[in-house]
């Protein structure tokens, strides 16, 4: 049964076709754009074959500058005899752009059939992307869930040095059978995250999240949290685990787990019970006083400090404020790191409030939890979304008991946190799910970004 489900699954990736219609403008006109690195290399090689030619004739003694003169020479008398100079001298120079401009067209084109066989795009527009996002600021975002995915998939169309922190908490699903069972750090978020930043995303968001639905062992487990706890019992730790299956999905930046430990959250509630393990406190849906992690103080990946440190632009969320922004930020050295940095800090705050987490929460409920878990402030500006949900999507919250989250402008003036306040919701038409829309988030981002960077 599963093998078959495994044929199905190749069969429908195999079929999978992704449609696109590039605008096409004039492709030579791109070429001549300076920093492509292309036109000084066949200039180069031109130059080499001209001066191989030279050497051999040299070498054979058949004083090749004398005798190339002399025959050209003999070739343009007997043309202006024929033929007009003002006539034939034009003919030759269009003859010989014609020859350059077919045998560089037809390189590329042999060029661009091998390495982009579907022809979806043109090379010049991948080489331009290339350029253009390789020369994009340093951002460093800080989260997990599904919202960090979300707004990973926005800001790569803005840079390709993007550092996606990830939280290791999470302890249920298939991330916390495998946590279980075989003792790897959970990879689910780090799946998503991975997927969103691979440059084929929608096929290979749907690979990595097909889950299996039969086979012993197998049901509920996702593709991509197998093929990463495969890839750590090979390369012996998940960070190198996580950077071989970038180079093999061709990721767009960098995923990084915050931590190498085995942290497991607990919550203190306000009836006094304290609940452990990430699953576990939404699902016990009390008001939350305090948050922490065993083992206390868990050191940091030194990468992710590095890339911190390195940041032009630090972004915190969206997410589960409790379970998916704050572990990262249980890490002493990373919240350490972020509140030492010059560079703009910005926190997506979330759209609605989350049963069991932030019910009844409020925009500056959000700020004052993180400033509570990490013992300073760390950023200076939050995003809020600014129309409220249709009617339709608020019905469908409230009978999950959640709510938009309210923004009061006077506690977070106080807390001292600029508000920018933007439209960066998509709602779907027919089941009311309110989510952040990736190309307006980071839109919205990248202008706030450049306002601070102008200041």
């Amino acid at each position: 049964m599963t093998i078959g489900l495994l044929k199905q699954a190749i069969h429908a990736l195999r079929h999978e076709s992704i449609s696109r219609t590039p605008v096409r403008v004039n492709r030579w006109f791109k070429w001549m754009a300076p920093g492509l690195y292309v036109k000084r290399w066949l200039l180069l090689s031109a130059a080499g074959v001209s001066l191989a030619t030279l050497g051999i004739a040299i070498s054979m003694k058949w004083t090749p500058v004398f005798r190339t003169t002399q025959f050209f020479g003999w070739i343009l008398q007997q043309t202006t005899e024929i033929i007009p100079s003002y006539v034939s001298g034009p003919l030759v120079v269009g003859g010989g752009l014609l020859l350059v401009w077919w045998g560089q067209s037809r390189t590329l084109d042999a060029i661009t059939e091998v390495l982009m066989p579907n022809g979806n795009e043109d090379l010049i527009d991948v080489l331009l992307a290339h350029r253009r996002l390789n020369r994009g600021p340093k951002i460093v975002v800080v989260g997990g869930g599904t919202g960090l995915s979300t707004l990973l998939r926005g800001l790569k169309q803005y840079s390709a040095n993007i550092t996606a922190i990830v939280t290791v908490a999470d302890d249920g699903g298939s991330s916390g059978r495998l946590r279980r069972e075989i003792g790897v750090l959970p990879p689910g978020d780090i799946r998503n995250c991975l997927a969103a930043l691979a440059d084929e995303e929608k096929l290979m968001t749907e690979l990595f999240q097909y889950r299996f639905q039969a086979g012993d062992g197998l049901t509920g487990h996702s593709f991509g949290n197998l093929f990463l706890t495969a890839m750590n019992e090979i390369t012996g730790d998940l960070e190198q685990a996580i950077a071989a299956s970038s180079r093999v999905l061709a990721v767009r930046g960098e995923v990084l787990p915050a931590t190498l430990s085995d942290v497991r959250l607990w919550a203190d509630l306000t009836d006094g019970r304290r609940i452990e393990g990430e699953s576990s406190i939404t699902e016990a849906c009390g008001a939350i006083v305090r948050v922490g992690c065993t083992p206390e103080n868990p050191p940091a990946l030194p990468k992710a400090l590095v890339a911190i440190r390195e940041a032009d632009f630090i972004i915190i969320g969206p997410g589960s404020l409790y379970t998916s922004i704050i572990p990262n930020l249980l890490v002493p050295d990373i919240a350490d790191a972020i509140a030492r940095s010059k560079a703009p800090r910005i926190y997506v705050c979330n759209i609605m409030t989350q049963e069991g987490e932030t019910q009844g929460y409020s925009v500056g409920d959000h700020i004052q939890a993180i400033d509570r878990a990490c013992g300073k402030p760390l950023f200076e500006a939050v995003l809020v979304q600014k129309q409220m949900p249709t009617a339709k999507a608020l019905i469908r919250y409230a009978q999950e008991n959640s709510n938009p989250v309210p923004l009061d402008r006077d506690v977070v003036s106080r807390l001292g946190r600029r508000i920018v306040l933007a439209n960066v919701i998509d709602e779907e038409e027919h089941t009311g799910v309110v989510r952040h829309n990736p190309e307006a988030l980071a839109r919205i981002l990248f202008r706030w970004f450049t306002k601070v960077q102008g200041l």
